[in-house]
Order: structure tokens, then C-alpha cells, then sequence
């Protein structure tokens, strides 16, 4: 299917890897012209290297930088000053950047707290804000925001209280917004994805449930076989791919009678939390 997007304007927040890093290289592939942010200069700069792997030269895509922490209102002000004195208009905003604090309720420090809505639901609502001027001036404007699968389901143990809700006021922000936003043509969606294989998100939430103690090989093993009893035969967790190809189509003119949804993209309810299996491994090994 031709998703028309060659020439648009795209942001991606968090975009130095994971999803997205997915995102981003799908839309320089369709022809886009994309903007990507993140905290550290030096994996953006290998992430614009591998994008540009990516892109068709017929199609005329590109890709670009800016280094911004999205927690930071003058780094989302810079981000959005760039874009707007080099493009004149945004077409398509995906808030990405997020992060996940997994830990029992008790254990939750006020940082932690901070730290969580700031990085997942603030930062959608001041980047979306700042940017809806541009977004004005788009002829087919639309924000993806990408939330988590904790926004709907339960993460018990080592519990998901702490991003749970954060990843929840991102859904309900999107339904809002996609109601307030009509009237000037900007489409709002968000996608939910589950478990998705991340190399450094897994190795993050292997190293946390190990309490820093943890071999890397025998993390991946025992990864492979917590996969193995987690989704259904001949399936696997997704991929950041699988993520970026939704999120591409809500984004175009293809999907224009969509809005205000949030979808899921898990693999179906039946597959099973990295997280928690990793904890309810942990503690079998410990009886």
C-alpha cells in the first residue's frame, strides 16, 4: 500500500533507538523528512547514520537532529524554533520519548514519581502544545502518541503503579486531544504497544530484576526462554518494526477516518509481561 507520505514533516521524540529509531527510519523510507530528538548527541549521531542507510534516494527522504530532553521546556522550545525556521509547518508529531519504572508500590520515591509523569504524559502535553502552531499550517497534520501496555493491564509483580497511570493519562490525553484538536484538522492516535524486543529496554529491566547482578549472556538465554512460555507457538514478542508500522499508517492520509483511537499492538491478550515473568522467575529461583 502507497502511504503517501513523501514530503512530509515528521518529528520523532526518543528517537535514538527502540521504537523509535523504527519510527523514524519508516518514515525517511516512505519519502518523509524527519526530525529526531533525544538526550544523548552520541546516539543520535548513530542513529541518523542508520537511517540514512534507510532511505530511497527517489523518494527524497531525509533525516536530522536535534538534541533535546523533552523534560526540559527550553530543549522542547529549541526543538520546536528549529523546525519551525527550517520547515515553516510540522505534518506529523510522534511522542515516543517514555520510560517505565517497574518497583513495588511501597518502594516508589517522590523522584520516581516526578520523573515518570514528566518523561511520559508532561512531555506529550508540552511538545504537543508548543508544536500544534505548525501543526496549523499542515494541509494533513496528525500526533501519534505511543503509551504502554501498563496504561490498560496490571504488572504484578515487581508492580507498575508508579507508570501505570502515566502511561494511562497518555491515552486519555489523546482522546481529548483528538476531540479539541478537530476543528483545525489535526488527528490524534495513540498506540499501545506490549513487549517489545528493545535491546537496551531489555537490558535495562533484566539488570533491575537482578539487582545489578547479572551476566549478559545468561540474561539473553534466560530471555529466549521466557519468550518461549510467554506468547503462543510461532509467535514471538514484536519487534520495534512492528510498532513503527502502525504508527506509520495512523499517520497517513490512508487512515484519515481514524481518530481519537488508541490501539493495542501486543501480539493479542494472551501474551505475557518481560517484566513480570522476569520477577516470577526470579522469585522460583529463590524458594
Amino acid at each position: 500500500m502507497k502511504l503517501d507520505l513523501q514530503g512530509y514533516v515528521v518529528c520523532v521524540t526518543g528517537a535514538s533507538e527502540g521504537i523509535g529509531l523504527a519510527t523514524a527510519s519508516a518514515f525517511a523510507a516512505e519519502g518523509a523528512h524527519v526530525i529526531i530528538c533525544a538526550r544523548r548527541p552520541e546516539k543520535l549521531e548513530e542513529a541518523v547514520k542508520l537511517i540514512q542507510t534507510k532511505i530511497r534516494p527517489e523518494l527524497n527522504g531525509s533525516v536530522e537532529s536535534v538534541r533535546a530532553d523533552v523534560t526540559s521546556l527550553a530543549d522542547i522550545d529549541t526543538l520546536i524554533e528549529y523546525i519551525s525556521q527550517k520547515y515553516g509547518r510540522l505534518d506529523i508529531l510522534v511522542n515516543n520519548a517514555g520510560t517505565g519504572i517497574y518497583k513495588p508500590f511501597a518502594e516508589v520515591t517522590d523522584d520516581d514519581l516526578q520523573s515518570g509523569m514528566a518523561l511520559n504524559f508532561f512531555a506529550q502535553f508540552r511538545v504537543s502544545q508548543r508544536a500544534l502552531p505548525l501543526l496549523k499550517l499542515s494541509r494533513f497534520p496528525s500526533i501519534i502518541n505511543i503509551s504502554g501496555r501498563t496504561a490498560i493491564r496490571g504488572n504484578f509483580p515487581p508492580g507498575s503503579s508508579c507508570t501505570g497511570p502515566a502511561k494511562a493519562a497518555e491515552v486519555r490525553f489523546s482522546i481529548d486531544l483528538a476531540t479539541e484538536l478537530a476543528e483545525f484538522g489535526i488527528r490524534v492516535n495513540c498506540v499501545v504497544p506490549g513487549v517489545v524486543k528493545s535491546e537496551e529496554r531489555m537490558r535495562l529491566w533484566e539488570s533491575q530484576a537482578a539487582d545489578g547482578k547479572w551476566d549478559q549472556q545468561a540474561a539473553v538465554n534466560k530471555r529466549e526462554d521466557l519468550e518461549s512460555i510467554s506468547v503462543p507457538k510461532g509467535q514471538t514478542w514484536g519487534l520495534p518494526a512492528d510498532i513503527a508500522n502502525v504508527v506509520i499508517f495512523l499517520a497517513s492520509p490512508r487512515s484519515g477516518y481514524v481518530n481519537g483511537v488508541s490501539l493495542t499492538v501486543d501480539g493479542g491478550p494472551h501474551n505475557k509481561s518481560y517484566v513480570t515473568q522476569l520477577y516470577v522467575d526470579k522469585e522460583q529461583s529463590t524458594k
